[in-house]
């Protein structure tokens, strides 16, 4: 434990101080989200926080691979690293629409691309944790991977319409899924606690520790779509390893919880920005707009309209993700 909570700090304390750099740089590409009508904050806020984010993320990978305590992580072809590969190429497509507002389309393709060659470098949706049920042939799985690690980024970017709301959700569900997916290691490998999955979310929880002092209203910075569809990858990725590395068959009785867990978890606290995100491309779309057309009908936008203030909206979000994430 004491290795992961090690790595959790070095993204922590990567991402703070990467933070006020990253800001500069916003600052002179204009990378400024300006007060529009469906915003909800009130002065000009650079974004481009996602840079500082992976910053963090890889500091924290690169030096996990030098502990010896986690050499069986880290071997040759490990897709630890098409996880930080793809989260680059999510964070380079989010920073650019970030500075220069991509197209729909031409955005839509750079996600596909990162998620494509995540899935490419061996993170893949390859049994599905049901009597060992299997996705199907290698080109199947890579698709099938790709489009849900697509759909997960964008659940994530949606729900990102608060100070410190994405960053906190994810990091409640992140620290809910490394505490089950520690508890099945330990039960499925006795001998070694080193698990790649519990990397991965260490490091992800360190980011949005490290993020979210600068981020908590009122924020100094925003994630920006570098940030948020990063941070959705990067969750999906790491469910993803699990139900690859996992048989829950092997499991009986009261040791099939456990092993469903790491599955289920992700998906509970997802529910809310997938909810989110599922209503707001009905409700869109029966309008006549784009998918991609903004409002104002978030849930966050929803709880503002009910009266609550910006900080108690977000913290009320948190309980919701909360409850999902940790089921009593």
């Amino acid at each position: 434990m004491r290795v992961y909570l090690l790595i959790m700090a070095i993204a922590a304390v990567a991402t703070y101080l990467l933070v006020p750099v990253v800001k500069r740089l916003a600052l002179l590409l204009g990378a400024i989200t300006q007060v529009r009508e469906r915003d909800v904050h009130t002065l000009p806020i650079p974004r481009l926080g996602g840079v500082a984010m992976y910053l963090g993320f890889s500091a924290a990978i690169l030096i996990a691979s030098r502990i010896p305590y986690l050499s069986g992580v880290f071997p040759r072809g490990s897709a630890i690293w098409g996880v930080l590969l793809g989260a680059g190429f999510m964070c380079l497509v989010g920073a650019i629409d970030d500075v220069w507002e991509l197209v729909w389309y031409a955005k839509l393709a750079g996600e596909v691309l990162a998620a494509g060659t995540m899935a490419w470098q061996g993170v893949q949706l390859v049994t599905v944790p049901f009597m060992g049920l299997t996705v199907g042939s290698t080109r199947l799985t890579i698709f099938i991977t790709t489009i849900v690690m697509v759909i997960v980024a964008n659940a994530v970017n949606f729900v990102d319409g608060l100070d410190g709301l994405a960053a906190g959700i994810i990091g409640i569900g992140s620290t809910a899924f490394f505490l089950y997916t520690y508890v099945l290691t330990r039960a499925t490998s006795p001998g070694s606690y080193s698990s790649l999955a519990a990397t991965i979310v260490a490091a992800l929880i360190g980011v949005c520790v490290g993020f979210l002092p600068h981020n908590f209203n009122p924020a100094t910075i925003f994630m920006g779509d570098s940030g948020a569809m990063q941070l959705g990858l990067v969750s999906a990725a790491s469910t993803i390893i699990v139900t690859g590395q996992i048989d829950p068959g092997s499991f009986d009785g009261s040791r099939a919880l456990p092993a469903f867990m790491p599955i289920l978890l992700p998906l509970a606290v997802l529910l809310l920005p997938l909810t989110d995100m599922m209503m707001a491309i009905v409700r869109r779309t029966r309008k006549g707009l784009s998918p991609t057309h903004p409002d104002r009908m978030h849930m966050h936008h929803r709880l503002l309209a009910a009266g609550h203030s910006h900080r108690r909206a977000v913290l009320v979000m948190y309980l919701w993700a909360a409850v999902a994430s940790f089921p009593v």
